[in-house]
């Protein structure tokens, strides 16, 4: 296994790498450390522990797939439910919060 230095939000981190892993590795770094550069840029979250866990809160909501209608869904949901209290994909915005 190959280490490799990579830094994020200006902190150095020596990382182990499986060989042939590395270019994959490093977007991994680059979109890491733009998801948490966008939150401290914003100014709202000073924290780097709380900066890395809406980063990565942010990066599992970014990789999941839309939900797909099926012919077998309802178009309407009933009222006063649960997901009627939240906003639907892709309305969501962690990054404010």
């Amino acid at each position: 296994m190959k280490q490799i230095e990579v830094q994020i939000m200006g902190q150095s981190y020596l990382l182990g790498c499986p060989d042939g892993g590395e270019a994959q590795l490093r977007e991994a770094v680059e979109r890491v450390d733009a998801a948490m550069c966008k939150i401290r840029d914003a100014g709202k979250v000073k924290a780097r522990d709380r900066i890395a866990v809406l980063a990565s809160l942010n990066l599992a909501f970014d990789r999941r797939a839309p939900p797909q209608q099926t012919a077998a869904m309802p178009t309407r949901r009933p009222r006063n439910s649960f997901k009627d209290s939240i906003r639907p994909w892709p309305a969501m915005d962690i990054y404010s919060e």
